[in-house]
This record gives structure tokens, sequence and C-alpha cells, in this order.
């Protein structure tokens, strides 16, 4: 599968972007003109500089309102048209990208739009070029893929094709099935952009909020493999305009948009009944089956042992080679890291997932060109494959146990006999993410680990709203909220500005709590005024109410059933909570997160 990017996609000048995009594996690039006309290079330059780099030029963009014109406006589109093909001459492209017109004092007329693409074809042909007509989604009175191809079609020029630009059409919800009346070597091109649904106007949809593959709500597997189906065999380029990526490190960005298209050929490789030879699947591997463990890293964890101690885990010893120990409660497992950790305050460093194939992950990663992380290991200890994610969290993945503990728990020792607790396992792990982070993690977790998006939300806190999208497994088995802290805290770190946390799911949290104040824990204080919504709100005893208000639990309820939980202090970076989910329940009690993060901000 041949690859591209626009320009436009990233940040920097225009020669940074030739070295970013070919650094991340791209074949070539569409050059986006606002990014040539501000380069000091020469265009026989920028064509040097990407010859050197491996990169073709795919494609000049744009030219705009080219068609639907009266004769003394074609004139003029017909000089600044050649002046532009001389140009693409300079650079070595031969292919253009020409958008349909969305000014007011256009013609409605397929025969005049036609007439005019076949004119403009005949000058492109003199020089060599082809022109990609493309249906903008704002189009005046060519909006749809179809009117495009109909136009092309009746202009019957052989330098004369269409553009299928994802977003344009699936933004529009057109029907996809005519893609496969278009004959393939008629598709001159394709470009790719996710998008979330939202209710916007279209053009400020398009030109804020377009997203790599994978990371919004468009079906693009379906949309790319009709085009496959229809017999285009060009590149598959992305057009992305998006505000985060365009001020981020674009050697970064690159890769982030590269690893979207390998996640793309996957999943097209998957849905055609017959894969072409360029189309690559990569390897098999199901949702993580659990958390194998969390890890909490500082120069001094004493704290954090203090309020295991409290919360009825059991310290299972020391590693055998480093200054690491383990605590567990029957499936819940926490490291407590010191090991060059000079300076840090207590902060969520690792998660270790359970998988089925350990080595389909290994390979799937290795195919997404995600950096690897490195833990130091010896002969006698097993080793831990892992992967660094967007945020810096450093995630490993091991093979999960038929039956009992991890074969990597033998290797802590001189700890003590686990003793029975309420705490069953790991329920949620919520992992605040820089602002800039938030779609590079999503893309990070469900291509490499199968992971899958539930919801997004928004929580309102102290210093604005708290942005929250949850990723899990299918069965719930996994559950990973990914928060991004309101922009006033944008320069602090992010488990700083917005504190990290691991929530334990218990057979029964009254008790917990009862248990874990009896040995001198210190619960988050709840309002009193929360209690008294929650008796409002729901229909509750006094008695009950009153018991929620002793142990500072939060609660709630829907139709599937109910949650009960408490959270610790914050130290640090992190804090704890402990749920029990009654019958079905599957949510995080929404309604206590905002006085949550008030009581956290009193802290």
């Amino acid at each position: 599968m041949k690859t591209s990017m626009a320009t436009v996609c990233i940040s920097g000048t225009l020669a940074d972007k030739l070295h970013a995009c070919a650094a991340a594996g791209f074949d070539g690039v569409e050059i986006f003109e606002p990014d040539l006309l501000a380069a000091p290079e020469s265009p026989e330059e920028i064509a040097a500089i990407a010859a050197r780099l491996g990169l073709t030029l795919d494609l000049y963009q744009p030219m705009r309102d080219v068609e639907g014109v009266d004769e003394d406006a074609f004139a003029a589109v017909l000089h600044r048209a050649e002046a532009k093909f001389r140009l693409m001459n300079r650079l070595g492209i031969d292919l253009v990208l020409c958008c349909s017109n969305v000014a007011t004092a256009s013609i409605d007329d397929d025969d005049v739009s036609a007439g005019q693409l076949r004119r403009l074809g005949d000058l492109a042909q003199g020089y060599g070029i082809r022109i990609a007509f493309e249906a903008l989604a704002w189009g005046k009175y060519i909006d749809d893929y179809r009117s495009a191809w109909r136009v092309v079609e009746r202009a019957d020029h052989p330098a004369v094709g269409v553009c299928l630009d994802s977003f344009h059409i699936l933004s529009r919800g057109h029907d996809l099935a005519d893609i496969a009346l278009i004959p393939g070597e008629k598709i001159f091109f394709v470009q790719l952009a996710d998008a979330p649904r939202l209710s916007m106007d279209v053009l400020s949809w398009s030109r804020h909020h377009r997203l790599f593959p994978g990371e919004g709500d468009f079906d693009l597997a379906d949309f790319t493999a009709r085009i496959v189906d229809a017999g285009y065999t060009g590149p598959l380029s992305l057009e992305v305009f998006n505000d985060t990526f365009r001020q981020t490190d674009p050697r970064r960005t690159a890769l982030h948009a590269r690893r979207s298209l390998r996640w793309l050929e996957d999943a097209v490789a998957r849905t055609l009944a017959e894969v072409p030879a360029d189309l690559r699947m990569l390897p098999d591997s199901a949702a993580p089956s659990g958390v194998d463990f969390v890890e909490i890293k500082a120069e001094d964890t004493s704290a954090i042992e203090e309020l295991l101690h409290q919360l009825g885990f059991t310290s299972r010893g020391r590693h055998r080679t480093k200054p690491v120990t383990l605590w567990t409660a029957a499936d819940a497992r926490i490291v407590l890291n010191e090991q060059h950790a000079r300076g840090w305050e207590p902060r969520l460093a690792a998660i270790g997932l359970e998988v089925d194939d350990a080595e389909a992950v290994d390979l799937r990663m290795h195919e997404l060109r995600v950096p690897r992380a490195y833990r130091r290991t010896y002969a006698t200890e097993e080793r831990l494959d892992g992967a660094v994610a967007p945020d810096g969290t450093e995630v490993y993945w091991a093979q999960a146990a038929d039956e009992g503990e991890p074969a990597w728990v033998a290797e802590f020792e001189h700890g003590e006999p686990e003793t029975p607790t309420t705490v069953a396992r790991v329920d949620h792990v919520s992992l605040s993410q820089p602002w800039q982070a938030i779609e590079e993690a999503t893309l990070f977790y469900t291509a490499g680990f199968a992971l899958r998006v539930d919801s997004s939300t928004e929580v309102p806190g102290p210093q604005g709203l708290v942005a929250s999208r949850v990723l899990g497994s299918p069965g719930g088995e996994v559950r990973l909220p990914l928060n991004v802290a309101p922009p006033i805290l944008a320069d602090q770190r992010a488990g700083a500005a917005l504190p990290q946390h691991v929530a334990f799911a218990c057979t029964d949290v009254r008790a917990l709590a009862r248990a874990a104040r009896e040995r001198g824990f210190i619960p988050l204080a709840m309002p009193g005024n929360y209690y008294d919504d929650l008796a409002a709100r729901f229909e509750m005893t006094d008695a009950a109410v009153d018991e929620l208000r002793e142990l500072h639990l939060g609660y709630d309820r829907d139709a599937a059933g109910e949650y009960l939980h408490f959270y610790t202090r914050t130290i640090g970076e992190v804090f704890l909570e402990f749920v029990e989910r009654v019958d079905a329940y599957a949510g995080y009690g929404a309604g206590t997160a905002p006085v949550r993060l008030s009581a956290q901000g009193r802290r």
C-alpha cells in the first residue's frame, strides 16, 4: 500500500515536514500550496529534498473555483491554472487537486462545469498534468462525490478524474454504494480523514476537527475497502486539518499519522473478501483479559505503603535484584518502584496487561512502530515486553496465567502471607493525558491492544471541564478512562494537573471502608451537601444515607445496577479508589466526579 500525507497535517516549515514524513516511513506527500509559498527554498530545491529523502510528490493542492463560472471568470481560471501547471512542472508533480466551486456567483449547470473541466484538462494535458476533481461538502452546487463524478464523466477527458475525500463524503452521510460505479482508473486520488460526530457547520468541522484514521467515528475501513474494490491503486493519503496536530512536534505527529494508516491497512484487509497483495494485516490479537499490575514510582514510596497497609493489601516482599516492592490483594497487584526516581513524587508509571497471545501483541507493536519500554532483567527473571504510551506511561503485556499468580511474582522475596480482603482486582485505571496526546493515546490503545472507545464525556471541575474518554475491552475486563485537564492547567505535568488513579473492585466496599478506618485510614472527605442531594435524587432511607455519609462513600444508580465507592486522599500525583458494582452497573459514578474534583482541589 502506497502511503502519502498532505503537508497541511503537521507543523513546521515545508522542509521540516518533508523530513518528518520521510522519517515516519511515508512513501510520498501532497504539497499544500501555502506551505510552498512560505518556503524559502525554490520549487527545484523542494523537489531535490524530497528525492533525497525518498519521497514522491504525489499531488499539488488546492486549486479552487475552477468550474461553474462565466467566460470572463474562466479566462482568469485558465491564466491562473497555466501558472500553477508551470510551477508543478518545476516540482515534478503531475496531479493537481481542483475543488468544486463554493462561490455564490457560480452557475448551476453540469454541462457548463463539464465543459470547463474538459478545457482545463486540455491545458493540463499539454503540461503532462492530470486534474483530480473533488466535491467539497460545502460546495455551492457540487457537494456530493456522485455529482462530481457525473460532471467528470460528462467532461470525458483522459486528464480529468475524481478525488474521493472521506471527510467530504462521510460527513454528509452520502451513500457509498455508487463508488462501485466509478472506474478505478478514473479515481485519480484518495484523501482520508476520520472525525468525531459533531453538530456544527461542516466547514468548521472540516477545518478544525479532523482526526487520523481510527480516532473518530467514521467507518474508514468500509470507505477505503470500497475504493480498493473499485480498482483504485494509487496512494492512500491523509488530509487532516486539526488545530492540535499543527502545533505539535512534526516528527512525532508524522509517526502518529503513519501508525494510523497501518491500522487502517489492517482494518481494510480484514474487510475485503479478496485481499490485494499490497495490503497486509497486522498479527491477530484479542483485547487484554485483565490488568496484571500497576506500578507507582517515587523516590520514597513509604506513604503509599502505609496507605496500602491500611486498605488491607499485603506486602509480598522486595524484588531480589531491584529496589522494588510488591503489594497484593487477591488479583490486584501494585508494584512500588524507587529505582531511578530521584526527586519524584508518587506517580503512576506503568501498567501491566494480561493478554492471550503476548507474541502477537509484540509483533503488532513492532508493525505499528511504537516506542518500546526497556527494563533490565537477568537470566533467571521473567521478561516483560512493553511500550511507551504517548503520555509516557509504560505499558507491559504478559501471557495470562492459566491459574494462580503470574510467574514474575515469585521474584519478590521475604514477604508476608496474603491476608483475606474484600478487594478482588483492578477495576479501572484512569490516566491523565497531556492535551496534545489524547488522540494519539486513543490510537495507541485501540490499534495496539484492540481496546475500543466505550464513551466520552466532560466533567465539570473547579478550574474547568475535564474531558474523559473511556477505553475498554469488550467484556469490561480492562477499563482505561483517559482524562484531559482543563486548558488553564495545561502547562503542568499531566499527573500533576489532574492526578491519576487506580480503582479496585471490591466485594463489600462498606466493610473495607470500616476496616480501613480501624487501621487509621482517612478517606477523601465528601461534603454534606453531596449526601443531601443523594437523598433527594434516590429513594433511600435516612439510615442508608447516613451510612454513606459516615463512611464518605459515593453512590450512583442506573437501570442496570448500583455503584458504591470511596477515594483516598492524593499522594503526589496519584490516588486510589475502591468500588463495588452491584448487578450490571457499568459506569463510573459520574455524579460523584465533580464533587471529588472539588474535594481534591481543596487539598
